[in-house]
């Protein structure tokens, strides 16, 4: 068959984006904007509420299972906005009781009555990015706030939300084994049942990449890194479940789990990345990424800048590409559930996979084994199919499913 066929369609949730932040970190990629001046917030709203309308036709009837608010720096809205924004969310989707809601933060925009005003408007998990508690580090990452900042917002989100995560990183300018060791205690000891800890990479387009900072660990000191957090975090009670996220058990976040387990998203905002299944079709759509241009085309009713279904010959990738990225895989049925396809297209791939020690040898299971995460690039090409609809599937947008 040329066309997926689904028994039930894939669970759905909310991405929105909010692009603006108060100054733009010298590694970032994500498609975010120095706000000069006063961010148009009340028509920026008004257009994701246009945008989610023009959505609801491709799925009508499907309940919302979790929400997350991405940036960006969203904490620069007013809570005014963001309740503004979820109610207006709620009014046009039914979201399943005690829905997760997150909404990412950054500690140099931290006021209590602004953090309660957020939870007061329906977010319940927060996302708060930390990335160190050491200040020259924080200074080296070109972050605007300090550690005492980080250490006062972590306190207060704990107090406030039903959830937090605390976003860190590793392999710093100037970091060793020893500071990197500080952050972990430092983040356990605030007690937030989730961490995202990220090795330091220099994507292209970003400053670093082109200035690369001094100072940078080598590959082994990073890779010591890396290990030292895994089992600092899982001795705490917070397993690794993903690539680079900790959890204690019942913590994961319900909406990365839905991207890594290929469910379906309505992505709005500037730049959003969205995937909605249908019958007979899994449809990628891009939203226009300049935040002007965005609110320009909304309202002209072309909020996406790209649109693209989903092939049999992708479809093998694009779910490896979210799945292996789980520390325990997926049960081998879901592969036919969420794609509309059989596990026999890929069955190829797979058993290379397991033949080089990359793939988890169990027919009930896809995963990979320690090895196929450690050099996860090398295991997803196995599933790659010709390069042009490799790199058309290289835009699934995993910086959406990150914290």
């Amino acid at each position: 068959m040329s066309a997926p066929r689904f028994d039930a369609l894939p669970p759905l949730t909310v991405y929105v984006h909010l692009p603006w932040c108060v100054r733009k970190c010298p590694y970032c990629d994500f498609n975010s904007h120095e706000a000069r001046g006063e961010v148009p917030q009340e028509a920026y709203v008004d257009a994701l509420l246009a945008d989610l309308e023009q959505s609801l036709p491709a799925v009508w009837g499907r309940r919302v299972h979790a929400a997350f608010i991405g940036g960006g720096t969203p904490s620069l809205f007013a809570p005014a906005s963001i309740d503004r924004l979820l109610a207006g969310l709620r009014a046009r989707l039914p979201f399943v009781a005690g829905a997760e809601v997150t909404m990412e933060a950054n500690p140099g925009t931290f006021e209590q009555e602004r953090f309660a005003g957020f939870r007061a408007a329906g977010v319940n998990r927060l996302s708060l990015g930390v990335q160190s508690f050491d200040d020259a580090k924080l200074a080296a990452l070109g972050r605007i706030h300090g550690a005492d900042d980080a250490r006062r917002a972590a306190e207060a989100a704990m107090k406030l939300f039903d959830s937090v995560n605390l976003d860190l990183m590793f392999a710093l300018p100037g970091q060793t084994l020893q500071e990197c060791e500080r952050d972990v205690d430092e983040a356990l000891a605030l007690g937030a049942p989730h961490l995202s800890f990220y090795q330091l990479t220099l994507e292209p387009n970003t400053l670093f990449h082109a200035q690369p900072p001094a100072g940078l660990p080598d590959a082994d000191a990073a890779a010591d890194m890396q290990d030292l957090v895994a089992a600092r975090l899982a001795a705490a009670g917070r397993a690794r479940y993903e690539v680079s996220a900790y959890a204690k058990p019942g913590e994961q976040c319900a909406h990365n789990l839905n991207y890594w387990r290929f469910g379906d998203y309505v992505g709005l905002g500037a730049g959003a990345h969205g995937k909605v299944s249908q019958a007979g079709s899994i449809v990628r759509e891009v939203r226009w990424k300049h935040p002007r241009d965005y609110v320009e085309k909304v309202a002209a009713g072309q909020p996406a800048m790209e649109r693209r279904e989903v092939t049999r010959d992708e479809v093998g990738f694009e779910f490896m590409l979210n799945a292996l990225r789980l520390t325990a895989g997926v049960p081998a049925a879901l592969f036919a559930e969420r794609t509309g396809f059989p596990l026999a297209g890929v069955a190829g791939p797979l058993a290379e996979g397991a033949r080089r020690g990359l793939i988890v040898d169990d027919p009930t299971r896809i995963a990979a084994t320690d090895l196929g995460l450690r050099f996860l690039n090398a295991t997803l090409e196995l599933f790659l199919p010709d390069a042009g609809g490799g790199a058309r599937a290289r835009s699934v947008p995993l910086e959406q499913a990150a914290r």
